[in-house]
């Protein structure tokens, strides 16, 4: 892997989307804990270093097909926590203007982003597809697509890797291996529990990279996006974390094993980063509380904007429809 080297402000940068997405993400649990939420919602514990290290490398004029664990990357790329909160609420002002009350479907073409399509992996062919878009266009763009290590399991993933393959295709396709599909534990969904390798019988480069270290996630995906930019083909990059919560909001997760969690805990994304801003001097605590600041007054933001925002007008709940 080639080396990046990231300026003081890009890791300030890294460091302000995960937090942001932590703190949305708290304020959002507490939320639904309350009883002040719309349907359910995800946690996006543990998966921050990989949604914003991953999107962190894209160009502006790629795109990008995210799920429900990968909110840094929906706000890096433009998204702003009114928008999402307001989804959320199922609000007019949400990114579906009250169709979804959830983090599925909050897609933006204008953003370069294509929304969740929730039964994984059905989002790979479509970012597939738009990545052959670019090659029929000349157009020196790429597509990057998230998926899981359930997934990974799903005949539809294997025939995305293949076509992308054939066709030298400009796709990134990154695992989130975080140990566990809703709750089956991956000693139960495959036998070896490594993903990256298989790239190779496809002939493309499989990458496994530690997913809770957002400059080594940002370094790998950097080096795939340049290198299918370059026309040199899709990478497979398996990102290796914990679901920190369950599956979503209604789930306890008792099937984890607490001494998993613990474990897990000791590598917590946001803490590692910030502990080593501070110990290579890149940043002092008052940088960082300023940034921790700047986040609570957002998600606080938006949040108000979101309970202040009206519902949807049910006259209006065909438009946009475009099968039913």
């Amino acid at each position: 892997m080639a080396e990046v080297t990231l300026a003081t402000h890009q890791r300030l940068e890294l460091y302000y989307w995960m937090l942001l997405t932590r703190v949305f993400d708290e304020r959002m649990l507490a939320l639904w804990k309350q009883g002040r939420g719309v349907g359910g919602t995800f946690s996006q514990r543990g998966h921050e270093a990989i949604a914003v290290g991953a999107g962190y490398a894209l160009g502006p004029d790629d795109v990008v097909a995210p799920m429900h664990r990968d909110l840094g990357c929906y706000l890096l790329r433009g998204l702003t926590p009114r928008r999402i909160f307001a989804n959320l609420l199922g609000r007019a002002t949400g990114v579906t203007a009250g169709r979804d009350a959830n983090l599925h479907g909050l897609g933006d073409l204008s953003l370069g982003i294509v929304g969740f399509v929730s039964h994984l992996p059905q989002s790979l062919p479509t970012a597939l597809g738009m990545a052959m878009s670019f090659v029929y266009r000349h157009e020196p763009r790429v597509a990057l697509a998230f998926t899981g290590d359930g997934a990974s399991s799903s005949g539809l993933f294997h025939e995305t890797l293949n076509m992308a393959a054939v066709w030298n295709a400009p796709l990134v396709l990154l695992v989130e291996n975080n140990q566990y599909a809703y709750s089956t534990p991956l000693h139960e969904q495959m036998k070896v529990f490594d993903i990256a390798p298989r790239a190779e019988i496809y002939g493309i480069p499989g990458i496994a990279v530690d997913g809770n270290d957002v400059e080594a996630v940002y370094a790998v995906t950097h080096e795939a996006v340049a290198r299918a930019r370059a026309g040199g083909g899709p990478t497979l990059i398996e990102a290796k974390t914990m679901r920190m919560l369950g599956h979503a909001i209604h789930d306890g997760a008792e099937y984890v094993p607490p001494e998993l969690l613990a474990a897990w805990a000791q590598r917590d994304p946001i803490d590692r980063y910030r502990a080593h801003l501070l110990s290579e001097g890149a940043a002092d605590q008052a940088e960082l509380d300023e940034i921790a600041h700047r986040c609570e007054v957002e998600v606080e933001d938006a949040i108000a904007f979101a309970e202040s925002s009206p519902w949807p007008d049910p006259a209006a709940v065909q438009q946009g429809v475009y099968a039913e």
